[in-house]
């Protein structure tokens, strides 16, 4: 067998103590021959124990030497016949001990799967029968047989009436006409699909967050809070303000942050009065200061004044 068989990958419980037969016991070169035929050469270490499996069935555990396998056994099980001498050879398995390596569980990949982990071009398929989706019309693809357009009234109807009326309708006439009506989603949410949004939305961005705890106020009172369409408006809308943690984020009415519109509004700085300047009137200038202010001496018009 290959080194990568097991037979189980969860380590062995403890089972009652039971005498191993003799000669199966003994034959530990046997089982470490067929441990080292199925093994790569080098990887069986020390024999560990013998454990009895059966009546004249014996387990040869083998230390195994692999990298990446530690704390795994090789297990070698023999037997004999009834009143037989010779032994022979049963299984040889890789299997994991008390302290064995193993590998986590295995997951399937739609529970694997969080948010964000989707990247540009990948595709996440939706099952048929998804409890979060239900028929966005009744997808019928006959009508009720009571109908004058059903299979059943056609043999009823005369020959004149019979080649516009025997034309059933299929699912592909009703998608077009939902189409045409506005209705282009085969599928639409459920009242499940809307509760867990409504969970997981109120979780992250709710009234029980620190966020909201510490808020002034909530969205509902919010300028920045645009609502949402459907039967969710009542509970939730979607923050617009670029300095809030939850901008662009489905909120609820609940939830509040310190970015609200009415929280601490600042009045409007005072601005001064304009000056006023009076350009009506005239100001005089005097070339020479007054005669009685006693600064100077108004000159001697006779006097040369050194102009030629």
């Amino acid at each position: 067998m290959s080194a990568a068989t097991t037979r189980s990958r969860t380590p062995r419980t403890p089972r009652a103590t039971r005498t191993p037969d003799r000669l199966c016991a003994e034959a530990v070169d046997l089982a470490r021959e067929a441990a080292e035929e199925a093994a790569a050469p080098g990887v069986v270490g020390e024999h560990v124990e013998v454990v009895a499996e059966g009546d004249r069935v014996v387990t040869h555990f083998f230390e195994c030497k692999e990298p990446g396998y530690r704390g795994w056994r090789w297990a070698v099980t023999v037997t004999r016949a009834s009143r037989a001498k010779n032994v022979t050879l049963d299984e040889t398995v890789l299997l994991p001990g008390s302290e064995a390596l193993l590998a986590p569980e295995w997951v399937p990949w739609s529970e694997r799967l969080r948010p964000g982990d989707m990247g540009p071009g990948d595709l996440l398929p939706t099952e048929q029968d998804d409890l979060r989706l239900e028929p966005g019309w009744s997808g019928e693809d006959a009508p009720p047989p009571n109908s004058a357009v059903s299979e059943e009234m056609v043999d009823h109807l005369d020959e004149e009436d019979a080649e516009l009326t025997s034309r059933t309708p299929s699912r592909g006439a009703i998608t077009a006409v939902a189409e045409e009506l506005g209705m282009r989603r085969a599928r639409v949410l459920s009242r499940y699909g809307l509760h867990i949004a409504a969970d997981r939305w109120d979780e992250a961005f709710g009234a029980k967050t620190p966020m909201a705890q510490a808020a002034p106020a909530s969205c509902q009172s919010c300028a920045f809070l645009v609502p949402i369409a459907g039967s969710l408006k009542q509970a939730f809308g979607v923050c617009a303000n670029e300095f809030s943690p939850a901008d662009g984020r489905v909120v609820s009415l609940a939830y509040g942050c310190g970015g609200h519109s009415e929280a601490a509004v600042m009045p409007k700085p005072p601005r001064p009065a304009p000056p006023v300047l009076d350009s009506m009137a005239a100001d005089e200038f005097p070339l020479r200061p007054a005669k009685d202010s006693g600064s100077t001496t108004e000159p001697d018009a006779s006097e040369d004044l050194g102009h030629s």
